[in-house]
Formats: C-alpha cells, sequence, structure tokens
C-alpha cells in the first residue's frame, strides 16, 4: 500500500497540481493585498474620497461587505490569471514551428498498398523456394 501511494504521489500530475495550488494560493494573497491598500483606496480617492471598508457591511450577524470583498478579489485574480495565461500563450504560438500538413494523393496511397502487397508476395515467394 505504502508503495502504490509513493508511485501516486510522485506522478507529475499530481506534483504539478501541489505546485499550482501553493503558487495560486500566494498569488491569491498578493491580489487581495493589492486590492485592498492599492486599487480600493485609488478608486476611493478617484471618486471623491468615499471609502470602500467591506468589512463594516454587515446585517446583525451577516457579514456581506466580507463576502464582497472576496467576490471582487476572486474576479481580480480570475482576470489575472487569463491575462498572464494568454501572454504565456502568445510565447508558445512564437516558438513553435509551423506544421505544415503533407496532403497525400489518393494516387500515392494506392502505389504505397501496391509496394507493400507486392513485397509481401515476394517474401512469402522467397519462403516457398527454399523449402
Amino acid at each position: 500500500m505504502w508503495n502504490e501511494f509513493k508511485q501516486f504521489a510522485m506522478k507529475g500530475n499530481v506534483i504539478d497540481l501541489a505546485v499550482g495550488v501553493i503558487i495560486g494560493g500566494a498569488f491569491g494573497k498578493i491580489v487581495t493585498s493589492l486590492v485592498s491598500f492599492v486599487i480600493m483606496p485609488l478608486i476611493s480617492l478617484l471618486i471623491g474620497g468615499v471609502g470602500f471598508n467591506f468589512s463594516k457591511l454587515h446585517f446583525g450577524a451577516l457579514k456581506y461587505g466580507l463576502f464582497l470583498q472576496s467576490v471582487l478579489d476572486f474576479f481580480i485574480i480570475a482576470f489575472s490569471i487569463f491575462l498572464f495565461v494568454r501572454l504565456i500563450n502568445r510565447f508558445k504560438k512564437k516558438d513553435e514551428p509551423v506544421k505544415e500538413e503533407v496532403k497525400v494523393d489518393r494516387t500515392e496511397e494506392l502505389l504505397a498498398e501496391i509496394r507493400d502487397i507486392l513485397k509481401e508476395d515476394k517474401d512469402f515467394f522467397r519462403k516457398n523456394e527454399t523449402s
């Protein structure tokens, strides 16, 4: 059972997933602080000093302001990841060589089949001649 677990844990997909989750968590913290300490204060200054302190928004024990902050963080994180992946894909497309499709004419396909059949027949006759 231990060996089976080790094989599972050492597969590339599991390790890649673990790295992705760890980096994603750290990236989420960075974006949350960016939103809380940079973007929201700038927006507040631009619209005339109105504060966006979502933590003060609540209805009794229901703290919907923190939920709104989490939703805003999610959208900013998702958009940031989208832009990052889009940028990475642009570089990949430039680096990959262009693969051209080779179109084989039907006549060439038939000739290749005939060649293969003749080759098999030649081998068949050779085997029977020596026996």
